[in-house]
């Protein structure tokens, strides 16, 4: 990773201090005196913001994709994710995300804990306070399994919900991390500048083995299931659309030549995937549709989240058509097979992360000394390291709630509607059965 958060740490003095920051990216180091950058600071505040405010884009998206009885269900999730990840992000997920490594699997600081150890720190190699870095970084581990729910709307019990996303976001999300954000053993190998194989891969993946997993909706695929707002998901879209900046501009850590980069690319490969998902609903259907239009901006924004800081704009460009023609066809390919990823999490988040993620080896702005076909082997491990843990970790979890809390509705409460059954409200004033 060519990023700031894998570049993180200066020279100490001491043999023992070097190799501590060498394993420990990012980190504040007690009574040093360090200049507080002013303008990378507002910047970083600003793009917290920004990310924060993707997940109630999410919301707005996903909420809009599901029948009228399950929309405040399906949006309550998102913001679920931002009470309880937010809880445990300051409890210890900032400890075991960026601490100091632990056999390079897992940090831990004590400091870290509760964010007790850090009310005054300045990073020293961001000049930021590292309660801003916090934040930022709290805010990728709240929307990474409120994107996980897009895979089972309409049919996931509240309760089996919040228990799974709590021990999802400790024991998968915080170590993979670690492994490749925060001094693990990828650290400073694999290539991904704002999450595309540590969120977008892993939640895609978790996403598809809960599909499978919790089985089809009832009356899926012979009952018709339309959206019951596609203007909620066209806002939603463009909400997340504009958080995505704060998302990849602001993983540069700074307000220079390398935010403008990540920021530029991002823009480009977001318009090259809505308008090739557009041409090809065009050439295939003869007509655009706004789910298309979503679907695609959705690709080329997950496409270019790992590779936003190393690759020049022709890469945005290619690499967005060419995720949204790859998840097209996922989602054709879901169809033949027949699983029910109720929102193509996997279809989208997965596949277009998985392009990304590999992809970027051949459009880098700079090729690594070690040469691209290292780079690719590189980028090929944390792919697979993303898809084996959340696959294997993701069904261990899902099984434990299961056969404890239970994680299935049932299908009284799947017939009524999770609004109804499970909140004891309606979103829109009136009963719909669809």
């Amino acid at each position: 990773m060519t990023g700031a958060k894998q570049r993180g740490g200066s020279h100490g003095t001491a043999a023992v201090v070097a190799a501590a920051l060498a394993l420990a990216p990012g980190l504040a180091r007690a009574g040093e005196a360090v200049a507080l950058d002013t303008g990378t600071t507002a910047w970083m505040l600003t793009s917290t913001a920004l990310v924060l405010l993707m997940v109630p884009g999410l919301a707005m998206f996903y909420g809009g994709l599901v029948r009228t009885k399950n929309v405040l269900g399906t949006m309550l999730h998102s913001f679920m994710a931002m009470a309880i990840i937010g809880v445990l992000w300051t409890i210890c997920g900032y400890s075991m995300a960026f601490g100091t490594t632990v056999g390079g699997v897992v940090g831990w600081d004590w400091d870290k804990f509760m964010l007790s150890g850090i009310d005054a720190a300045i990073m020293s190699d961001h000049a930021i306070p590292e309660y801003v870095y916090a934040m930022f970084q709290g805010k990728f581990a709240i929307i990474t399994p409120a994107l996980i729910a897009g895979a089972f709307a309409e049919r996931v019990s509240f309760r089996g919900y919040c228990l799974f996303i709590a021990l999802w976001s400790l024991l998968i999300y915080n170590p993979l991390a670690h492994i490749i954000w925060g001094g693990g053993f990828l650290y400073g190998e694999a290539i991904d500048f704002a999450g595309g194989t540590v969120i977008h891969i892993s939640a895609g993946v978790a996403a598809l083995v809960c599909a499978f997993y919790l089985g089809a909706r009832r009356g899926y695929p012979r009952m018709a299931m339309h959206p019951n707002n596609m203007v909620l998901t066209l806002v939603g879209a463009g909400l997340l659309w504009v958080g995505w900046f704060g998302f990849n501009a602001g993983s540069s850590v700074s307000s220079g030549l390398k935010t403008a980069q990540a920021l530029t690319v991002t823009q480009i490969a977001a318009a090259s995937g809505a308008l090739a998902w557009i041409l090809i609903e065009m050439v295939i259907h003869r007509k655009a549709t706004s789910l298309g239009m979503v679907s695609g901006i959705l690709a080329g924004l997950v496409a270019i989240t790992p590779a936003a800081g190393d690759v020049l704009p022709t890469g945005a460009l290619l690499l967005g058509a060419f995720a949204s023609l790859t998840c097209y066809m996922a989602i054709l390919l879901k169809a033949r097979l027949g699983y029910d990823d109720t929102l193509d999490v996997f279809g989208i988040h997965g596949m277009a992360g998985i392009v990304g993620a590999l992809g970027l080896t051949f459009f880098l702005r700079e090729i690594p000394e070690h040469g691209l076909v290292i780079q690719f082997w590189y980028q090929l491990k944390g792919v697979l390291l993303s898809v084996g843990y959340s696959t294997v970790g993701t069904l261990a979890l899902l099984v434990l709630v299961d056969r404890t809390i239970g994680i299935r509705a049932s299908a009284e409460q799947e017939r009524v509607g999770i609004d109804h059954s499970m909140h004891g409200e309606h979103g829109y004033g009136f009963l719909n059965p669809n």
